[in-house]
């Protein structure tokens, strides 16, 4: 089956995984969207990606992180799956949200207009802006203290 015409999250709902990637002190990966980002261009995520035709979700995620940013992660559990509507911007998205670790590798910009900045930071004080999906994972993940 081929895969549908157009832009996913503008012709048809997109379909996208993304993490929160912890590492060894307990800081979470995020990277600030940059001018060639699909949406929310200067926000910051939790990053991730679309899911490709015939491809799994935790393989997505992991093939995301490393095409753009050089790591290996290891998925420990999953945050759940998440409207990402945008109406300022004409976009529908369902993003799954997967909780990781860093396995190995130092994060760095591979693909640097879609990405303007990275960082590890304490969940308590994240930079802004955050972005609307990576705002509804925070939440989750606050409400679930096994995490």
């Amino acid at each position: 089956m081929a895969e549908p015409a157009g832009a996913p999250g503008r012709d048809f709902i997109g379909v996208g995984v993304g993490a929160m990637v912890f590492d060894d002190a307990g800081r979470v990966f995020m990277a600030q969207r940059g001018e060639q980002a699909k949406n929310e261009v200067g926000a910051w995520e939790f990053p991730g990606g679309t899911v490709n035709f015939g491809e799994r979700l935790k393989d997505a995620v992991c093939r995301e992180l490393y095409e753009e940013y050089g790591i290996q992660v290891t998925v420990t559990g999953a945050l759940g799956a998440f409207d990402h509507i945008l109406p300022r911007e004409d976009q529908h998205w369902v993003s799954a949200t997967y909780v990781a670790r860093l396995v190995s590798g130092t994060p760095r910009i591979r693909e640097p207009a879609k990405c303007s900045q990275i960082g590890w930071f304490c969940l308590d004080d994240l930079p802004e802006p955050v972005s609307e999906i990576s705002r509804s994972n925070l939440g989750a993940y606050r409400a679930n203290p096994g995490w």
